[in-house]
């Protein structure tokens, strides 16, 4: 049996937060100052894994490539999927680079508060697959598993009448007795090649799967409201630290305020991130908020907010709350009568006026 492998899935389009994800992947948006794919690189080295494949697409390889660039202690290689066809046709497109090991599926898009090293540390030789599971309320968007002592009888993708609670989350140990399953698989009704398909067949050849139950919360960011409450679970696990430049103003709470950051005649309401090369000034950053490197907040109010690379808040007389602001993205206001919304919105662009 080889070394563990990992192998990160970001080859997804993100059609749930379009329009941010028409020009940018939604595994390289910011939560607590870090793109979302950060954490699946950090979590799978600290289970001690090194050699990584990154699944991609031909338009977001370039974007992944650049969020990952220079990520200590890890060997990356991508891995181009054409077209997004299911998860299981992702391993598929890997399957040269994994070889005979063992290795880890992650979805790039998920985040995990206690990490993976449980699962990982599960496996062993003879077990067909460990899976992560979670206890949500209505399991119909999931797969879902059915338990007994520990080990997965049955496995469903979104079924109407689920059998149990228990959603598989974004984390798949394998071995390498997967490959064939999934070389014989059939598209699903949505023309995809799914992973719990593959699964059910470990577990009809007799390869026992194990189900584990997620410690601490679980994150699938793919929706806004998701990135925003990403966003807020991890601000508050942040330790306070000032490293930029801070005059006259109001730090409380867990504030984290990076070096080459400026605040200026500001109040800061934790928990709230400030990256390197952004600029507070006679602002009011309330809690739950993320701001970008390079971005502005001037004299306006912002909270439980994310503020991508260089996006600017200048001068607006209405506190922003719950919003989020792709890269050098601009609100600002204008004086003068009449008072009026001046808009350019994008395709399937949602604005919400106080």
């Amino acid at each position: 049996m080889g070394q563990m492998k990992g192998l990160i899935l970001a080859a997804g389009r993100g059609t749930r937060l379009r329009p941010l994800t028409y020009t940018r992947p939604k595994h390289v948006f910011r939560v607590a100052g870090k793109p979302i794919i950060y954490f699946a690189v950090k979590n799978l080295r600290e289970a001690g894994i090194h050699q990584i494949g990154v699944v991609v697409s031909p338009e977001n390889r370039e974007d992944i490539m650049q969020a990952l660039e220079g990520f200590p202690g890890v060997s990356l290689s991508y891995i181009v999927q054409e077209e997004p066809r299911g998860l299981a046709h992702a391993v598929g497109v890997a399957r040269d680079w994994l070889g005979e090991s063992p290795f880890v599926m992650y979805l790039g898009d998920n985040l995990f508060q206690s990490g993976i090293t449980r699962f990982v540390s599960s496996y062993r030789a003879g077990v067909g697959a460990v899976i992560a599971l979670v206890r949500v309320p209505d399991p119909r968007q999931f797969g879902v598993a059915v338990l007994e002592g520990g080990r997965v009888v049955r496995l469903v993708e979104k079924p109407k009448e689920p059998p149990s609670d228990l959603a598989v989350a974004g984390v798949y140990v394998f071995g390498p007795e997967i490959h064939p399953i999934i070389a014989d698989l059939e598209p699903s009704a949505r023309g995809e090649y799914e992973i719990t398909d593959a699964i059910q067949g470990l577990l009809e050849r007799g390869h026992p799967v194990l189900g584990m139950e997620v410690e601490g919360w679980w994150k699938d960011t793919g929706r806004p409201h998701d990135l925003l409450d990403a966003n807020r679970l991890l601000l508050v696990e942040m330790s306070p630290e000032t490293k930029g430049q801070v005059w006259e103003s109001k730090i409380t709470g867990r504030v984290v305020i990076e070096e080459g950051a400026v605040v200026r005649e500001s109040t800061i309401l934790g928990p709230v991130m400030i990256a390197s090369g952004a600029i507070v000034d006679g602002a009011y950053i309330g809690p739950f908020t993320s701001v970008g490197p390079g971005a502005v907040v001037r004299r306006a109010e912002v909270e439980f907010s994310i503020l991508e690379d260089g996006a600017v808040v200048e001068d607006v007389p209405l506190r922003l709350h719950e919003s989020i602001l792709g890269v050098g993205a601009r609100v600002t206001s204008r004086d003068g009568l009449p008072k009026a919304h001046k808009l350019v919105l994008g395709d399937l662009s949602s604005v919400e006026l106080g």
